[in-house]
């Protein structure tokens, strides 16, 4: 069963004769959508400047984009409100020879169709802070800072010991 797509912005790769530039921006019941699929409490705002030109045998997308969102504390689950901004290149197809680097994302170009919403909802999915903390958010006191977690066992003989045990 194919993926269903929340942000679907289908551009056909064949009639691109030059660049061509596009602002899409999410609908509230799209932010809806893609902020259950990324696990976010809110999606406020997403938009994204995109370029598409032809690229070699390929197309080579550029964006930014721009949202706001709200994701849970990892220490106290409390809401924390943050903007995402981001820059990337994707090339779809294939890249000319020797213009490949580091940066450069190389992308199959299945059928005709770039959908550079999916596209921008992938990037922001990775944009995200893996570890949203609320401010003064202090990790939890059995932490012992070497890595390690003091086991909840020792923590409960701790807790049942009487004065009188040795």
């Amino acid at each position: 069963m194919p993926m269903q797509n929340e942000f679907p912005r289908p551009i056909a790769a064949s009639r691109l004769s030059g660049p061509e530039d596009h602002r899409i921006e999410a609908t509230a019941a799209e932010r809806a959508a893609l902020a259950r699929r990324f696990g976010l409490l809110a999606l406020d705002r997403f938009v994204a400047e995109v370029r598409l030109e032809p690229f070699g045998r390929g197309v080579r997308l550029e964006a930014t984009l721009d949202a706001d969102v709200v994701q849970e504390c990892v220490v106290t689950l409390e809401p924390v409100a943050s903007r995402v901004r981001d820059r990337f290149i994707l090339v779809y197809g294939e890249a000319p020879a020797g213009t490949e680097d580091d940066d450069t994302v190389v992308e199959p170009l299945e059928g005709d169709t770039i959908d550079i919403g999916e596209a921008v909802a992938q990037q922001l999915s990775l944009a995200l802070d893996p570890y949203p903390r609320a401010p003064g958010a202090a990790l939890d006191p059995s932490w012992t800072g070497d890595g390690t977690v003091e086991s909840p066992f020792s923590v409960l003989a701790k807790a049942l010991k009487t004065p009188g045990d040795g």
